[in-house]
């Protein structure tokens, strides 16, 4: 007997995966779909990333000033955040979030994203 993929047990995450590919749809925007293929992994294979990356990808030139970081998955409080940055994702350690609003940067949900930039315009994707 071979068991098939159940996908996320949590309940918000299952609704914001479906409302993903729904806004992928309706604002022809292929991103959301991208995140929600992201998210539906399993518990062990989404992103985790610490704000110490995220700090270096920003000093390398990586992620730019005008654009929101979506990470699907969860932000951990590793290392130094030395400018601030508006950072979207599934979860935040407490830790992750205490660093990023005190360098003066932003922590938004993944869904509160979606519903300002429903186009999914200048969002880059870290994992």
């Amino acid at each position: 007997m071979t068991w098939a993929p159940t996908g996320p047990t949590n309940i918000e995450l299952r609704k914001l995966i479906r409302d993903l590919k729904k806004a992928s749809r309706e604002h022809n925007a292929p991103i959301w779909r991208d995140v929600a293929e992201r998210l539906s992994r399993p518990r062990r294979r989404r992103a985790e990333v610490n704000v110490g990356k995220l700090d270096g990808l920003a000093r390398r030139g990586v992620i730019q000033e005008n654009e929101t970081v979506l990470v699907p998955g969860k932000v951990l409080g590793d290392g130094v955040l030395t400018q601030p940055l508006r950072v979207a994702a599934w979860r935040f350690s407490r830790m992750a979030r205490k660093k990023i609003e005190a360098a003066g940067g932003e922590c938004l949900t993944i869904r509160e994203l979606m519903e300002e930039n429903p186009r999914g315009s200048h969002v880059r994707i870290i994992e």
